[in-house]
């Protein structure tokens, strides 16, 4: 069982930036494949950004390429969403989540089924 921590979240203008972290306290994200999603309110949980246990695998919805960037940090053992040029499109409740997969895996899914940990979230919103 991994136990996952966000932060992060907050209430921001539109164009404005956030930055969420993810962190599993007494565990290594390294060990993991993980991802953020996202659930607005009255819609389904989506797929955000996702990245593999090397970093090497990228992953985006379209709706957030070229704003949004995932990255592991490794000297704080958190995985981070880098948002940029915000859109009240994008508030919604933002969750990170991990799977295990292997060390040589080149698999960056968005599918929720495929995740087997979840934080309980943290709230982003984005004023016009």
């Amino acid at each position: 069982q991994v136990h996952l921590v966000e932060s992060g979240g907050g209430t921001v203008h539109s164009g404005g930036s956030l930055r969420l972290s993810c962190k599993a306290p007494g565990d290594r994200l390294g060990s993991y494949c993980m991802a953020w999603f996202r659930q607005a309110a009255g819609k389904e949980r989506e797929g955000v950004a996702a990245i593999n246990k090397r970093a090497t695998i990228l992953k985006y919805a379209p709706s957030v390429e070229g704003r949004f960037t995932i990255v592991r940090d490794a000297t704080k053992e958190t995985v981070d969403l880098q948002m940029d040029s915000l859109k009240p499109e994008d508030t919604a409740m933002y969750y990170c989540a991990a799977r295990p997969c292997d060390f040589w895996s080149l698999s960056a899914t968005l599918e929720p089924r495929a995740f087997d940990y979840w934080g309980q979230g943290t709230q982003v919103t984005v004023s016009s």
